[in-house]
């Protein structure tokens, strides 16, 4: 019961946190409509393991030393958006219809579930607003003297909601009736879903 108040401020912030729309949610709905469940669940489990992986940095003071070097800082907004673009522009390339009557798009070819997996924990670890988000928890929220023990309980906690919400997205996404909804629109959905990433990557460089 020690740390239950401390808990609770972090289950909040992270719920209102992961449920904003973002990198990972574009990606998410990009993968449950174009790849289906399967691989959305993929991804859902990547971004979700990306949450360690700030956890450790967090843990282990390499958070501390990116808030104290601006320009490591910048490089990793600049890959992160690089990623985010390179991802847009994929989209963005999608073959028009050669008959406008013709929009409806068959669902892409099927990727592995480890580049679905990957893509998903890329496009979080890359993502500086998850840095500073998780920079500030442990800053500002966690206790110095709490145990590293119980962060890397708070950290455990954190991925595994993380991968429920975006899994729980990736169920109700790629059912059959949302699917047929997105896939009518084909190469729109594309073009509409690659103008995101790239804002979304100009919204991280600046």
């Amino acid at each position: 019961m020690q740390y239950l108040d401390e808990f609770l401020l972090i289950a909040i912030a992270h719920f209102f946190a992961v449920a904003s729309p973002g990198p990972d949610f574009a990606i998410v709905l990009k993968q449950s409509i174009q790849q289906g469940r399967k691989n959305a669940l993929w991804t859902s489990a990547g971004v979700g393991a990306a949450i360690l992986l700030h956890i450790a940095y967090c843990v282990l003071g390499v958070a501390l030393i990116l808030s104290q070097s601006p320009s490591l800082f910048m490089a990793l907004k600049y890959l992160a958006g690089a990623y985010l673009a390179f991802l847009g522009v994929q989209a963005l390339r999608s073959a028009k219809p050669t008959d406008s009557t013709q929009q409806t798009l068959a669902p892409a070819e099927p990727e592995s579930v480890y580049k679905a997996f990957r893509r998903g924990f890329f496009t979080n670890a890359l993502n500086p607003k998850a840095t500073l988000f998780f920079m500030s928890l442990f800053t500002l929220v966690i206790s110095p003297d709490t145990p590293v023990l119980v962060q890397a309980g708070y950290g455990v906690y954190m991925a595994m909601a993380t991968w429920l919400w975006f899994s729980f997205l990736s169920l109700v996404l790629s059912k059959a009736s949302v699917r047929a909804f997105f896939l009518k629109s084909g190469y729109w959905f594309d073009r509409g879903i690659g103008v995101i990433l790239i804002a979304l990557a100009i919204r991280v460089v600046v």
